[in-house]
């Protein structure tokens, strides 16, 4: 914990001085200290990175936090938000949001802060339940080959019906926004949009920290777990509604970011173990730290163009996730 605090404060650091105008790492300190004078520089640490860090953060966190629990819920170390789906419904819900909120002339501040992430949370579950609901078996029991072939299914109609809203809207304007949804990206962070994804990140882990037995006990089978007094399909039910919420809220302001949730579980898995009450905060950390470097490298690889972060975690999760495929193959426990 302490190793990734200390990497995340170095990571945001990195954050705010580097981009396609670089500014002193000193005088980023004086800024965030309020000993710098009003400059150029001031205004880009303050109200441009900084308020895009603290997305970045949130958004890895959440991100991580529910690729864990996913995993744990369906006992599937392939499970990701991204794969299964959810991010794809949760974009839809947001797309749907954007254009009829156009269409019947809902402000652009009551989009932001109340409709779009609440129609992202509708996409969000109701894809998570069709996802769950097709990859049950006769014995209502999962196999890893339904599960991803079901997410992987459900997430190309989703797109497919992203891109149908898209060629059917009456305005060119919402070209950038729908695309901006299906890349992911953190670009548009600004104050008054940080305070409902931060809330409920923190809201969200702790509810879920405090259930660490019960995801403990899915690991070990529902047979097991119902031997051992829990209501596996009731527990299970309102976890898919909280995953669901947070996942909503996330991509509601980052878009779909994919890769995170499968890939951060299982690093810190290695360091931690898959106790829930010690992996969830480790895994929180971490989700930050990489969400928050993958960002940096976004808008400094190819500076000054702006590169989706969707993009470089769907370039190193891919390989991952085939690597990740290949282990199981080969009975290697993941």
């Amino acid at each position: 914990m302490t190793v990734l605090t200390v990497a995340l404060v170095a990571a945001t650091l990195a954050g705010l001085a580097l981009g396609s105008v670089r500014i002193p790492t000193g005088q980023v300190a004086e800024i965030l200290t309020g000993r710098a004078e009003p400059s150029p520089y001031r205004t880009i640490v303050l109200d441009v990175r900084l308020p895009r860090v603290i997305l970045g953060a949130t958004v890895g966190a959440g991100l991580a936090v529910i690729g864990t629990v996913l995993q744990a819920l369906v006992r599937n170390p392939l499970a990701d938000p991204f794969l299964l789906g959810v991010s794809s419904g949760a974009s839809v819900g947001a797309v749907c949001a954007i254009v009829l909120g156009s269409v019947f002339g809902l402000g652009a501040a009551l989009s932001t802060t109340v409709t779009i992430p609440a129609a992202s949370f509708a996409g969000a579950l109701i894809s998570l339940v069709l996802v769950y609901a097709l990859a049950r078996g006769g014995g209502g029991s999962f196999a890893t080959g339904r599960l991803i072939l079901a997410g992987v299914a459900v997430s190309y109609i989703l797109t497919a019906l992203t891109s149908l809203i898209l060629v059917t809207a009456d305005s060119a304007d919402h070209l950038k926004e729908v695309l901006y949804w299906t890349l992911g990206g953190l670009g548009s962070a600004r104050w008054d949009m940080l305070a409902l994804p931060c809330a409920t990140l923190i809201i969200g882990t702790a509810l879920l920290t405090s259930m660490a037995r019960p995801l403990d006990l899915l690991l070990a089978g529902e047979e097991g777990a119902t031997v051992l007094g829990l209501d596996a399909a009731r527990f299970r039910a309102g976890v898919f509604v909280l995953a669901s919420l947070l996942t909503g809220v996330l991509v509601a302001y980052s878009g779909a970011i994919g890769f995170v949730g499968l890939m951060v579980p299982h690093a810190a898995r290695m360091l931690v173990g898959a106790a829930h009450r010690a992996l969830l905060p480790v895994v929180a950390l971490m989700g930050a730290v990489f969400l928050v470097a993958a960002d940096l490298a976004a808008r400094t690889v190819a500076a000054p163009q702006d590169i989706p972060v969707g993009v470089l975690t769907a370039l190193t999760g891919g390989p991952f996730f085939l690597w990740l495929l290949r282990r199981r193959n080969e009975g290697v426990p993941a």
